[in-house]
Order: C-alpha cells, then structure tokens, then sequence
C-alpha cells in the first residue's frame, strides 16, 4: 500500500472514531436528544430574551375558564426591567399579572430571570380562555417591559395536559353542587312541633 493510501485509511479511521465518541456521548442519559420538547415560541428584543412561551388553556376542549400565559423572561442588561402587560391583539380580552409574591409588578432582575407560569411563580391569566384562542392555533401576544417596549410573539395554543399540565390554569371549573332534596307535605305524627297530647288526642267523631 502506498504512503498516500495509508494516510487516507489512517484519517478515514480517525473520522469513524470521532463520529462513535459522539453518538457515545449523545447517548447518555443527559443527552439533549433524549429530552424531547414540545415546540415553544422564543425571541429576543434588546436585552430581553423570551423562551418557552405559549398559551395554555383548560385540559378539555370544552371547559370553561381562564386561559394562562407560560413563559420564561431573561435580563441581559444591568438593569432590571418590569413586565408591564401582556396583551392578545384582535380580542378584548385581558391579561391579568400577578408577581409570584405579594401584589407587586412582575420585576425581570437585571442578569437574571423570571418564570410565568406553575406552582410559585408569577401568571399571567386571560379571563375569557375560549375568546382569545383555540387549542392548536396560533396566536399573536404582544410582552410590554419597561424599558425594551413591546416585543410581539406567535404563541402555539396548548391544553394543559402532559408537559404542560404543571403550567396551566390553577382555576378549573368545578360542577354546581346539588342541595339535598326537602322532604314536602303534611307534617307526620311525632314531627318537630307537634306534642304527644295531640298526637294521642282521640276523635271527637
């Protein structure tokens, strides 16, 4: 075999070694390949970046309530920023936000994060759930922070079922409960009310 050729075999073997070492590693339990995800919108505007965000609504099609907002907000500046709103262009309805503690505005930190939606973290809650999307649409949200201003995003409309179920609407509809049906009509020998004497009292017929 010539030099030239036992080079080419020498690299070609170095290239098959290198592409196992990676699908080794790739293979490990940590592998990004293993953790499947469902598509979620992201974008970023300024110093803000948004990550895992979409729209959740009740867990069945046609249940009542409201409709939340799930997203994770990062701060790249030195500055901290607030959430002022989050609206739904092309309905009237509106996004209620709530600070994950207290009454406060939902505060971005500045390098840091924050987490909208689950247990313990700030929501963002749209009343009228069926009004402002349908479960496998699309639908445009538009974030307003302090200082970057309105950035617009195309969330996917989800139920909150499987990954999603922890990050959905804490306010689920619940039947009306039935009151116990009241016993009608005369009152009988020995009802509340009534003596002994005029249980007992003989018939003057």
């Amino acid at each position: 075999m010539s030099r030239s050729l036992r080079h080419g075999a020498l690299a070609a073997t170095a290239i098959v070694f290198s592409i196992a070492s990676l699908a080794a590693c790739g293979a490990g339990n940590d592998a990004a390949t293993l953790q499947i995800r469902p598509d979620s919108a992201a974008t970023t505007s300024g110093d803000i970046s948004i990550q895992n965000a979409n729209l959740i609504t009740q867990p069945e099609p046609k249940a009542e309530g409201p409709a939340v907002v799930s997203a994770t907000l990062f701060n790249n500046g030195k500055e901290q920023q607030t959430l002022e709103a989050i609206t739904v262009p092309g309905t009237s309805t509106t996004v209620k936000l709530h600070a994950a503690e207290g009454a406060g505005p939902v505060v971005v930190p500045a390098g840091g994060r924050v987490i909208i939606g689950g247990k313990g973290n700030a929501s963002a809650v749209i009343e009228n759930g069926h009004e402002a999307a349908q479960d496998g649409n699309v639908q445009r949200v538009v974030f307003k922070l302090s200082s970057t201003g309105e950035i617009p995003l195309s969330l996917l409309v989800v139920p909150a079922t499987s990954f999603f179920k922890d990050f959905g609407p804490s306010a689920l509809p619940t039947a009306p409960s039935e009151s116990p049906a009241t016993p009608t009509g005369s009152a009988t020998p020995g009802a509340p009310g009534e003596t002994d004497t005029e249980a007992d009292a003989p018939s003057n017929d």
